[in-house]
């Protein structure tokens, strides 16, 4: 197994771990034998003490835990996104009132994948004499009041990888078809930065609200956003899809819109 390299020696830790995680998809893909359902990972890295997780207390929820409380001696969290295929959006849009199966069957497989990517990390990690915790990539949320207690988006976006669209997914550089897994490490790394504009069309100011026009269900509206009918639907999707595992999925809007797959660019009408 390759090593991490000590930060030290180290001239770009950020391109190491995306090309770490990359290589690491390729081979474990080629094991599983499982479908090609990923782009390019993106890596971000947030310092344990960033000032603004104090703030998911208050903008997720007063429970969600702090870097240390996963680990002690906490000094950086390694975020990274999975991009999906276009064809992956496309067949989940396609199939219009129910997510399609491939979509299914790649959120299974994706979170076996983060699962599999943390674990690497960690013992690359703990040969050269660092720690790291995970948390589950998904499924550790309140079910009552569905936030999340350890937020891998709201780490996401303190860590640069993107800012939050209307839908309330993260637009990241690959837009927001894809799934994010994050670790918590003792190893000193350098935080990334935050974009200093926003990528979602509407909240920049321009005409768009096609993540709207793609909930049918009525979660997602143009003034507020609904969890719970959000879930209701997700959970329809796991009852259709009973032969998988838990598959409380739908992605919708985050299909054939303008930020699934890119940073939004502007209309040109509107660029005028």
């Amino acid at each position: 197994m390759r090593g991490i390299l000590d930060v030290s020696n180290t001239t770009d830790p950020i391109a190491w771990l995306r090309n770490e995680i990359g290589e690491f998809i390729t081979r474990w893909r080629v094991r599983q034998g499982t479908e090609d359902y990923w782009l390019d990972p993106l890596v971000g890295v947030l310092a344990a003490r960033d000032p603004m997780l104090a703030e998911l207390r208050r903008v997720v929820d007063p429970e969600h835990a702090m870097p240390h409380e996963i680990l002690e001696g906490a000094e950086s969290v390694v975020v990274f996104f999975l991009p999906f295929q276009r064809w992956l959006g496309e067949q989940n849009d396609r199939q219009r009132l129910l997510a399609a199966r491939s979509w299914a069957e790649a959120y299974t497989t994706t979170n076996q994948l983060i699962n599999a990517i943390n674990q690497h990390l960690k013992d690359c990690l703990a040969e050269n004499g660092h720690r790291a915790a995970t948390t589950p990539p998904t499924h550790n949320f309140d079910e009552q009041k569905l936030v999340s207690r350890w937020s891998h988006k709201h780490l996401a976006y303190i860590a640069g990888l993107g800012t939050f669209g209307h839908s309330r997914l993260l637009i990241t550089a690959a837009g927001c078809c894809g799934r994010l897994g994050s670790l918590v490490t003792s190893m000193p790394l350098p935080a990334t930065q935050r974009p200093n504009e926003e990528w979602c069309l509407l909240k920049a100011g321009h005409r768009c609200h096609g993540c709207v026009t793609k909930c049918i269900y009525g979660a997602l509206q143009k003034t507020h956003f609904d969890r719970h009918i959000c879930y209701r639907q997700c959970l329809n999707n796991d009852s259709h899809y009973a032969d998988l595992p838990l598959v409380d999925v739908c992605g919708k809007c985050a299909c054939e819109v303008p930020c699934s797959h890119q940073i939004p660019r502007i209309p040109e009408k509107q660029a005028r």
